[in-house]
């Protein structure tokens, strides 16, 4: 969403993954500055998965016609000892893709280090570290839960390195 009066200010929904819990988070990103717009976690429980994946499915889609962003910045899939486990983040991970692909937003992923080295200035940042820098660079007076945080993370990576890329093909273009 462009938002009026502010002509290079777009927004970002960042999503942060979870076969139970799903954290979004919400920005408006200018030439220079991230404005928090909101954040949050979707719930899903029950034993039965296609119903948590459609879950998943249904309330992002809630929050995209809710607050009409034009980009959508997800976490890859980390796989570190427990496959069963990547598998279900793999599937939940494409019930927030499908709902941002059937809204037309453009989609970016970025690595957990990408995003951790990108809010705390560490790879190997821990969840404490990136809630903590998420509520001092957002201005909150408390600290988003865990899994809003880590959204928010998301998106703030890709203002940060959008901004980059822009940069970058403006002085690729001024040398030409």
């Amino acid at each position: 969403m462009k938002t009026p009066g502010k002509e290079n200010v777009h927004r970002i929904l960042g999503i942060d993954p979870g076969s139970r819990i799903t954290g979004y988070g919400i920005i408006d990103a200018g030439s220079n500055q991230v404005i928090f717009v909101d954040c949050g976690v979707i719930k899903v429980s029950g034993d039965d998965f296609s119903l948590r994946l459609k879950s998943i499915f249904d309330s992002l889609g809630d929050v995209i016609a809710e607050y009409d962003p034009v980009e959508l910045a997800i976490e890859k899939v980390f796989v570190h000892r427990n496959v069963t486990s990547a598998l279900k983040l793999g599937q939940a991970r494409g019930a927030a893709l499908l709902a941002a692909a059937t809204r037309d937003l453009d989609v970016f992923e970025y690595s957990p280090n990408e995003i951790k080295q990108a809010v705390t200035g560490r790879g190997h940042a821990d969840k404490v570290q990136i809630q903590h820098m998420i509520r001092v660079l957002m201005g909150l007076r408390e600290p988003p839960a865990i899994d809003a945080a880590d959204a928010l993370a998301v998106a703030i990576c890709h203002a940060h390195l959008a901004q980059t890329r822009k940069r970058l093909a403006i002085a690729g273009a001024d040398a030409s």
